[in-house]
């Protein structure tokens, strides 16, 4: 934040930034990619295809700790990263997304669920590995201030700086994020260009063709571009925002998120309350029972009857 600050206060004193000696501006983005201890299959895969995407990120082994994640910092320091994308796995089953600008922050938690990788999906869309997508984002986006930064952050991690070391200069996909329902939804798509169909649509009953405009020999056939889902695809649920990275002030949370383990806790509740009231039902009906005397043991005892074959005969 203080990054932050330090910019805006120089463009409100009227100086201009130092620009480079070519007069371009280079945008020098590096994503740390890296997940916790405990990761299931699925969420390795995930990791793998976003990894993929992603050829301006650093890959590394998996993050032992789970309470001291400013340790995070250091190790993007470490490897010259300014981004950082962290997936924290809980019990197994629950996976948790960490985006941070290194190191003054911000940071945002969200809950990634709906998961569905690229080998679960089989598409028939594909782009070249290592070409540089499109950041499409909802006008919700723009609405709301904690989105705003929301959105700066995804512009930093997922939008491919030119030239980066492994990146193609083609851009042949689409990365769209929007905003429904308090979550976030993300889409992979690529963009396919189609020659148009030789069928010529303007012809009429009697077989004449309308007149064509004629066209100039530098101009470029037309071509019908269509979107195709590659995948992966998944959704966020923001949770919080931290104003330092991974750390300080809390300056967003999000009240209407109920976490996946008091989800679980009310469900074992119910299931729980159902099994207690079946439970009273059979002490009740056995305490009847023995007060009707058809109980051999427990409850009231049955009167004696003289005439019983065991009194007669004792």
């Amino acid at each position: 934040m203080a990054a932050v600050y330090k910019s805006l206060s120089k463009g409100a004193n009227g100086q201009k930034a130092e620009a480079p000696a070519n007069g371009v501006k280079k945008n020098k983005q590096r994503v740390l990619i890296l997940s916790s201890r405990g990761v299931t299959y699925r969420h390795r895969h995930l990791l793998n295809d976003l990894a993929a995407m992603l050829p301006h990120g650093r890959k590394d082994a998996k993050f032992d700790s789970k309470s001291k994640l400013y340790e995070l910092n250091e190790l993007a320091q470490l490897y010259n990263c300014n981004n950082v994308l962290f997936f924290e796995a809980r019990k197994g089953q629950d996976l948790y997304v960490w985006l941070s600008k290194v190191p003054n922050g911000p940071t945002v938690k969200m809950h990634l669920q709906n998961l569905h990788t690229m080998e679960e999906l089989h598409f028939t869309g594909n782009c070249l590995k290592g070409s540089r997508p499109i950041l499409s984002f909802d006008a919700a986006f723009d609405k709301e201030p904690y989105l705003q930064v929301i959105k700066e952050l995804f512009l930093h991690t997922f939008g491919v700086p030119q030239g980066a070391r492994k990146s193609k200069p083609f851009i042949d996909h689409v990365l769209g994020f929007t905003f429904a329902d308090g979550k976030i939804w993300v889409r992979n798509y690529q963009i396919n260009e189609s020659e148009p169909s030789k069928a010529n649509p303007g012809q009429d009953e009697d077989g004449k063709t309308e007149a064509n405009s004629k066209s100039t020999k530098g101009r470029s056939k037309e071509l019908d571009i269509s979107m195709v889902e590659i995948g992966p695809r998944f959704v966020l649920s923001p949770i919080i925002i931290q104003e330092g990275s991974f750390g300080g002030p809390i300056i967003y949370e999000n009240k209407e998120f109920v976490s996946p383990n008091q989800v679980r806790a009310d469900l074992r509740r119910r299931s729980a309350t159902k099994h207690n009231a079946r439970a009273e039902q059979y002490v009740e009906r056995l305490a009847k029972k023995g007060e009707l005397g058809l109980r051999t043991s427990g409850g009231k005892q049955a009167p004696v009857d003289a005439l019983d074959t065991r009194e007669l005969f004792a």
